[in-house]
This record gives C-alpha cells, sequence and structure tokens, in this order.
C-alpha cells in the first residue's frame, strides 16, 4: 500500500516512478486492529441526504514489501450481520435478500492484485471485491498517513482510503420510487477506510 512505487508501460519493460517516501522499515506482515480502524460507506437517501453507516466486525492483513513493491498485498474480511447505521429496522432490512443476504453470504471480501504510487503518500490499490456471491474489479485510492510505536511497544501503520461503486453491479439492485420523483435509495456507494495496522512479531 504505501510501498507501492512500479508501474507497467509496455508488456516487457517496467519503469520506476519518481520515489516516494522511504518506507523500507515497514517491510513485514501486519494486522488489522479493528478497535482503532473504521470499514464504512455512504449512499444518497431520498434524493436530498446521505445515510453513513459502518461494519463493525471485520479482519484484515497487510503484507507490505519495501523492497519489491510488487510482492506487498491486502485482504478484508468483513461480516455483512454488522452492519450498522444507527438504525435499527434499516440495519434488519440491509441484511434480508433486498439487500445483502447475511444468511447466504455471510461475508464482503477484498483481495488486492496490484498497487501503483500517484504522489507524494498517495497510492492507488486494484483488487477484487466479492459481495452477495458476485466478484468484480475495484481501485481504492489511499494515503499513508504515518507509522509509530505506541505506548506498549507495538509498531503501527496507518492508511486512510476511500472507493465508488455502483452497487447494482454487486446485485444490490433494490429500490423504490418517490411521488416526488428519482428512487429513494442512490446506485452510488462511498467507501472509507481508516485503517490502523499492528506489525506481527
Amino acid at each position: 500500500m504505501g510501498l507501492f512505487n512500479r508501474t507497467k508501460t509496455a508488456a516487457t519493460t517496467t519503469v520506476e516512478t519518481p520515489a516516494g517516501p522511504d518506507l523500507g522499515h515497514l517491510t513485514g506482515d501486519w494486522a488489522i486492529d479493528t478497535t482503532h480502524s473504521e470499514v464504512g460507506f455512504s449512499v444518497r437517501h431520498a434524493m436530498v441526504t446521505n445515510v453513513k453507516g459502518r461494519f463493525t466486525e471485520y479482519d484484515g492483513k497487510l503484507h507490505l514489501d519495501g523492497a519489491t513493491p510488487g510482492n506487498s498485498s491486502a485482504e478484508l474480511v468483513i461480516k455483512v450481520a454488522s452492519i450498522d447505521t444507527n438504525q435499527a429496522q434499516r440495519d434488519e432490512h440491509l441484511r434480508t435478500g433486498d439487500f445483502f443476504a447475511a444468511d447466504t453470504y455471510p461475508e464482503i471480501r477484498f483481495r488486492s492484485i496490484s498497487a501503483e504510487r500517484l504522489r507524494g503518500d498517495s497510492y492507488r490499490m486494484h483488487g477484487e471485491l466479492t459481495i452477495k456471491g458476485t466478484t468484480r474489479p475495484i481501485a481504492l485510492d489511499l494515503d499513508y498517513t504515518g507509522s509509530a510505536t505506541d505506548a506498549y511497544g507495538a509498531e503501527r501503520v496507518g492508511f486512510e482510503g476511500s472507493a465508488v461503486l455502483d452497487r447494482t453491479d454487486w446485485g444490490l439492485t433494490y429500490n423504490a420510487a418517490l411521488e416526488t420523483g428519482g428512487v429513494l435509495i442512490g446506485e452510488k456507494v462511498k467507501l472509507s477506510f481508516d485503517i490502523s495496522a499492528v506489525k506481527a512479531a
């Protein structure tokens, strides 16, 4: 993620982008600390506002390779039933077959394929996102936010990320027409990630 700085310009030619910050010290395996991270989303509601939500149960891991950025990777597994939009009735509806069908498809999965440095501390990760049995490509824009040793001696690294997707591409097609025109739920969903990861011993 914060370490990917190769772009391919042809099948047999690899060109290095301008060097970013020296993050070689981050090389290794990292586990996402869910108590200090958040995986969220927002979607247009009734054509006038955004409803925000998050998933409270998930696991994720990173492998960062400062020497060979192409070997870096990320995986995230989200428990669908943990969806939380701060409204219990709406959350129950989101777990049904109208939306995520959580009983049949209990997990959302992301697996990285490649990544590239855009500029400075900004990167783009390409991967596959699986929702409701459908797997499609997705690109995540990421910012490296820093690293530190915490008060308990654990090495930490931080990233903020975002992506925009069309929910209907993953079979989330439920909607309702409004009397005033338009629809109840927007098709565009904005994903957000605020990640703190701890280096494995």
